[in-house]
């Protein structure tokens, strides 16, 4: 049966199903999307049955569809590892990395320079602060904010940056809600949060402390978050070197609830494997070397 299947065929499958659609399985691959739709065509026709259900509105696995991929996705991805590493014995790292991550100007650094010393390597990066669970198919490296305890996955994860964060307010907000003097008090407070990164909700603080607090206002940027607060529109909580020079000046409040949040940390993750692929393990190197040159007031 394998020599009458085309690997390019399986791959287009497989991507295809992993997106739910021709279009950007196609964006995936780097191929048009002519040739995925044709060479899931051919894989049904070679095996006489129907792997995806196409309509007009939506696509779906079936239940032959769903079993091929459960079976081949393993397969596929160990002979993509063994590839990788049979191509570390040239002379230089060469590969597919593909990595998620926050749009930060010294990661934009680091990851171009990373590129210009292994001129080999080819490079895929998506820009996102919160990627859903399903976009991370795929992907060698996800660069991922978090507070606390981190939630269980399958992933491995490796600290980057951590940074020490503080609760503040402007003083005109401070005029019409007296400065919290406690956790229950601050979660009565009108307050600035994340719309999906960091769990939005809720604040978590040191000591393995939680509180759920009011917001009218939820951004994905530190940048917005500090802003706002600026202007009065609530407390917030931000890295504490982002905001020292308003709190120097007075623009900004620093407030003490009896707690400190938990502290601001950069995570990198990878597959969940003991070890990671030699281009993932060359690339948090250069990471960290790369960011003991970096003032840590500057994320």
């Amino acid at each position: 049966m394998i020599e009458n299947v085309e690997m390019q065929w399986l791959l287009s499958f497989q991507a295809t199903y992993e997106q739910l659609s021709f279009k950007r399985a196609a964006e995936r691959l780097q191929v048009p999307t002519s040739n995925v739709s044709r060479h899931v065509a051919l894989l049904e026709k070679q095996l006489n049955l129907r792997l995806l259900e196409r309509t007009t509105r939506k696509m779906a696995p079936t239940a032959a569809g769903k079993q091929l991929y459960q079976s081949m996705a393993p397969l596929t991805q160990a002979m993509d590892d063994a590839l990788e590493e049979v191509s570390l014995y040239g002379d230089t790292l060469s590969g597919h990395l593909k990595i998620i991550m926050p749009d930060l100007p010294f990661l934009a650094e680091l990851i171009a320079d990373f590129c210009l010393h292994h001129p080999r390597i080819q490079l895929s990066c998506d820009t996102q602060l919160n990627p859903t669970e399903g976009m991370l198919e795929g992907f060698d490296l996800v660069l991922r904010f978090g507070r606390g305890p981190l939630e269980d996955s399958g992933w491995v994860a490796r600290e980057i940056l951590r940074w020490s964060s503080c609760v503040v307010a402007a003083p005109e907000l401070l005029e019409s809600h007296p400065s919290p003097s406690s956790l229950d008090e601050l979660s009565k407070a009108p307050c600035i949060t994340s719309l999906s990164v960091l769990q939005g909700m809720p604040w978590r603080f040191k000591g393995n402390q939680t509180i759920q607090v009011t917001s009218s206002y939820k951004v994905n940027s530190g940048n917005m978050a500090k802003a706002a607060a600026l202007k009065g529109l609530g407390f917030a909580i931000l890295p504490t070197h982002a905001c020292q020079a308003e709190i120097d000046s007075g623009s900004l409040v620093r407030i003490d609830p009896g707690c400190e949040p938990e502290d601001l940390v950069l995570y990198a993750f990878y597959s969940g494997k003991k070890y990671p692929l030699e281009k993932v393990k060359v690339f948090l190197e250069h990471l960290r070397i790369g960011i003991m040159d970096i003032p840590q007031d500057k994320p």
